[in-house]
């Protein structure tokens, strides 16, 4: 009779989830953070009032595979790409990084030429987005 081991299996997807700066909004990351738990994913939600710098620490600490960002408040555009700036320095820089919320096409573009994988906005299928942390991770 042979017995499993940890190693033999999959390793589970692990993604921190983030509100920066002064957004308090919740009820967006809460949906999306069941939907990626109910998926089989390990989900680890920072909390409200993160920096950036906090963000990579716990991403770093919690060897997460995704960090996602989720913004309502207009401030996207100061925080994601020092979120990305401190991965990179901190030689992390190969997490996928995916934001949601209240983004304009214009700034997901910049975003997205920054290094944000993918721009989620409002009324996204939360299938989606599970789908497409699903693909890159069958890449890796």
């Amino acid at each position: 009779m042979s017995s499993s081991s940890q190693s033999d299996r999959p390793r589970t997807i692990r993604v921190l989830l983030a509100k920066l700066g002064l957004d308090a909004h919740t009820i967006g990351v809460t949906v999306i953070a069941k939907s990626l738990r109910d998926a089989g994913m390990e989900v680890i939600y920072s909390g409200l009032k993160q920096t950036p710098e906090m963000v990579v620490a716990t991403a770093i600490q919690e060897d997460v595979d995704v960090v996602g960002i989720s913004s309502l408040s207009a401030a996207h555009m100061n925080h994601l790409p020092r979120v990305i700036e401190l991965l990179k320095a901190e030689g992390v820089g190969d997490k996928l990084i995916i934001a949601g919320g209240v983004i304009p096409k214009e700034d997901g573009e910049t975003l997205k030429a920054q290094g944000v994988a993918e721009v989620f906005t409002m009324g996204t299928e939360t299938a989606t987005i599970v789908r497409y942390i699903e693909d890159w991770w069958a890449t890796r």
